[in-house]
């Protein structure tokens, strides 16, 4: 390994560049520490379980620990992911100009270096994990195998999209096992809702390397739906406002989730009617106000929640 603190392409300025100690800041980068976006995506499907549990349970909201641990966990665990999958795909991160200045295939970060770091990321990730009751570390647990298998993926098939759906939603299922031991429909409705999200905006994430998967040989829906991006987004869009709508009914949700749910959906429409496929710039503006559209429809679980314990 190197000391270098070379910067990576698609993510400079940022406090890992500025602030953080310059041995450091290769391990930073390999977690994506620099890049919030990714550990909001994979803690906004937690949040909204754990606030759709309490929804359900008529409680003034969810437990304010479990809501720490899952911000803990989802930070630690997208970043042994990302670990992971950089030493997955280092040869491909090396021909591809957006990745290749990562820290494996730059040479920052040696692959043996990197994997003792993946180690010590899962352990800190299940000191959090066994925070929960059995359930729910099971749960937790049974999550691996998906993480395992992502990173191939888009060796195989166009649509990478869903595996990484199945994982990063993953913690829809985690907050409501954390808050009642169990697995019941809502949380199931709300899994799969949240797997078209993922389609959503992985898709729009995925047509700023298009070409160079292309040449690489890899596949992604960016590269199946082409010129029928648009309406592929609308279609796993509607998907999946139509199926957390559904958890939403099935758990009591009052008008409050609704009107909440609206507002998600038409931040939604809003990235498909706003996104230019052929910019990179657009798709990457576009792929993180999905952090902002995910926290909309947490607030309407939370005050939701309040308003029914409420009255």
């Amino acid at each position: 390994m190197t000391q270098s603190a070379g910067r990576v392409a698609d993510a400079t300025g940022n406090w890992v560049d500025t602030a953080a100690p310059g041995w450091a800041r290769p391990y930073l980068r390999l977690t994506r520490l620099d890049r919030p976006i990714g550990w909001w995506l994979l803690l906004l499907p937690c949040w909204w379980s754990s606030a759709l549990a309490a929804v359900a349970d008529r409680a003034w909201g969810p437990d304010p620990w479990h809501i720490v641990l899952l911000l803990i966990g989802a930070i630690v665990m997208r970043g042994a992911g990302c670990t992971w999958n950089d030493l997955v795909d280092r040869d491909i991160d090396a021909k591809v100009e957006r990745t290749r200045s990562r820290p494996i295939p730059s040479g920052q970060v040696s692959a043996k270096a990197a994997a003792v770091f993946l180690v010590a990321q899962a352990l800190i990730g299940l000191l959090v994990l066994i925070q929960f009751n059995r359930f729910a570390i099971g749960v937790g647990i049974a999550s691996l195998g998906v993480v395992a298998i992502y990173p191939f993926m888009k060796r195989f098939t166009h649509w990478p999209q869903i595996f990484l759906g199945l994982a990063f939603s993953w913690g829809a299922l985690m907050g409501w096992a954390g808050a009642r031991g169990a697995l019941e429909w809502p949380a199931i409705l709300l899994y799969a809702g949240s797997i078209a999200w993922v389609i959503h905006y992985d898709t729009i994430y995925a047509h700023q390397d298009r070409e160079d998967d292309a040449l690489a040989g890899l596949k992604s829906t960016a590269l199946l739906f082409r010129a029928n991006t648009k309406p592929m987004l609308a279609l796993f869009s509607a998907a999946s406002v139509l199926l957390v709508g559904a958890a939403g009914i099935m758990a009591h949700g009052g008008y409050v989730f609704a009107l909440g749910l609206i507002a998600f959906a038409a931040h939604l429409v809003w990235q498909i009617v706003r996104i230019d496929i052929d910019d990179p710039d657009s798709c990457l503006r576009m792929f993180r106000s999905n952090r902002d559209a995910g926290l909309i429809l947490f607030a309407a679980l939370l005050l939701d929640a309040a308003a029914r314990r409420a009255f």
